[in-house]
């Protein structure tokens, strides 16, 4: 094989390879831009009914679900990783078995999730405060996720990428 020919085909690797990366960039972006758009309404209304910024809400839910794409999520509505009940195993031609709670639907996991946050001691001194890495800090201090600090970095990652603490400029919590 000439240079020249070598030189072709290392280009055109070069180029076949930016193609794939850029494709697959684009598809998890537009998964991104689903998912927070499905499910921003529910977040928003969660933060202005109890306090907690909707950067978080959506920022967890999507790391934790795979924005939507995990089995958990598909099969148990369970956007969250809740550890809890679940009737998998009564299902006719289910064969996954999960450890996470199942829910009626998105929105129950997203209430549930809301509902669960409210009820730890550092809540009420932090309700209707905007600051998501203080809300990451507070809640991977109460054990929320075994992975500890990675997945501190892993939510912020979430929140900063797809610029959900825009959301938190929307917040009406007043208290009540």
């Amino acid at each position: 094989m000439t240079s020249k020919k070598m030189f072709r085909r290392g280009w055109f690797c070069a180029l076949l390879g930016i193609l794939l990366f850029s494709s697959s960039t684009a598809f998890s972006q537009r998964y991104a831009t689903n998912y927070v758009n499905k499910y921003k309404p529910v977040a928003i209304r969660i933060m202005n009914e109890k306090g907690i910024p909707a950067s978080v809400i959506l920022g967890i839910a999507m790391l934790e679900s795979g924005m939507g794409t995990s089995k958990n999520a598909r099969l148990l509505y369970n956007h969250f990783g809740i550890v809890g009940r679940n009737s998998l195993h009564k299902k006719k031609g289910v064969a996954y078995r999960s450890r996470y709670k199942e829910f009626a639907n998105a929105e129950a996991s997203f209430n549930y999730f809301a509902n669960m946050v409210t009820r730890k001691k550092w809540f009420s001194s932090m309700k209707g405060n905007v600051e998501y890495k203080l809300w990451l800090k507070h809640m991977n201090h109460a054990g929320y996720s075994s992975a500890g600090h990675e997945w501190v970095k892993r939510v912020t990652s979430m929140i900063n990428r797809y610029k959900l603490y825009k959301l938190d400029e929307q917040m009406a919590y007043t208290g009540g």
